[in-house]
């Protein structure tokens, strides 16, 4: 079922408080899952059964995407404020440094998170910010030819096109690399998210002088990418595994940008197989990340006495 909860952000404008729409199941260590731009955490529905069965497993609707609100005005979509929400989101679900796994977007979240001492293992499923310029254009302008088409489609259409498997390669085939097993309810209801995805246009804009290039030292990486993702090709998942040498690189064969859907079993296999590596060094190697951020914070807010 889902729920909502309130939580405050810090950002440049100062302390602003927002609401996101979750749904967790299971009990265990907590494991946060992040779809990407433009869906909703019903992306992650195929798999959640199955980690379920071994963590507590919350998954989170992004700020402005789904059913969560949109970030306050003048609050920026951007690296540097949303990772930290993330931390504040699980701080009020009374959740700390869970294994994380990420989709897209959400790929990029989860390795910033690890980057920065709040999770205590990644698992990134095509993760945007390994692109190279001519890339990052090429998905950009896909991912806006799809908000475009799914804005201009009446609701009536959507519902129509998703009751044959043509329909529904139609409207979801450059995410899905098997769309014809997306369930008619489920196609409807991701289209009318891409549509109204308050966050879509914010977020791509902050996404334009994105690169992720920092190594996420001293915790469980694994990076994994569909063989026949459309979106961001494959092949940037080697440059990922040269930025961060210790990251496992696993192929999905058979799966397309959001592989959830594609092959359940393998990504829950993966995400688990990441999360298991974890170990009580990992929570030291965290603390410590912990430890040097409260410092430098603290020498950022020294004041030198005048002479």
């Amino acid at each position: 079922m889902t729920a909502t909860v309130s939580f405050t952000i810090d950002s440049p404008l100062g302390p602003r408080t927002t609401t996101a729409a979750y749904e967790r199941e299971g009990a265990g260590e907590p494991l946060l899952l992040l779809h990407g731009i433009g869906h909703h955490f019903q992306a992650w529905r195929p798999v959640t059964g199955v980690l379920a069965a071994e963590y507590d497993v919350i998954a989170v609707d992004l700020p402005g995407f789904g059913a969560s609100e949109p970030l306050p005005h003048g609050v920026p979509y951007d690296l540097g404020t949303i990772a930290p929400a993330l931390g504040a989101l699980c701080a009020a679900l009374g959740v700390e440094r869970p294994h994380v796994a990420g989709n897209s977007l959400g790929g990029l979240l989860a390795l910033e998170m690890g980057r920065t001492g709040l999770a205590r293992s990644v698992t990134a499923l095509s993760p945007a910010g390994f692109w190279s310029e001519a890339e990052r254009r090429y998905a950009f302008t896909a991912l806006r030819a799809m908000r475009a088409g799914a804005g201009a489609l009446p609701r009536s259409a959507v519902e129509r096109l998703s009751r044959s498997a043509a329909g529904r390669a139609a409207l979801t085939g450059s995410i899905y690399a098997r769309p014809g097993r997306r369930s008619p309810g489920s196609v409807v209801a991701e289209t009318v998210a891409l549509r109204e995805a308050a966050g879509f246009e914010q977020t791509l804009a902050a996404g334009g002088s994105v690169r992720f290039t920092a190594d996420v030292p001293g915790l469980p990486v694994t990076i994994a990418w569909g063989s026949h993702d459309r979106l961001l090709l494959r092949r940037q998942g080697v440059r990922a595994k040269h930025t961060i040498p210790g990251a496992r690189l696993v192929r999905l064969p058979g799966c397309g940008h959001v592989p959830m859907n594609d092959d359940p079993a393998l990504v829950a296999r993966v995400i688990l197989d990441t999360a298991a590596l974890a170990t009580p060094d990992t929570a030291e190697h965290v603390e410590h990340v912990e430890h040097a951020k409260h410092v430098e914070h603290a020498k950022r807010n020294t004041t030198t006495p005048s002479r």
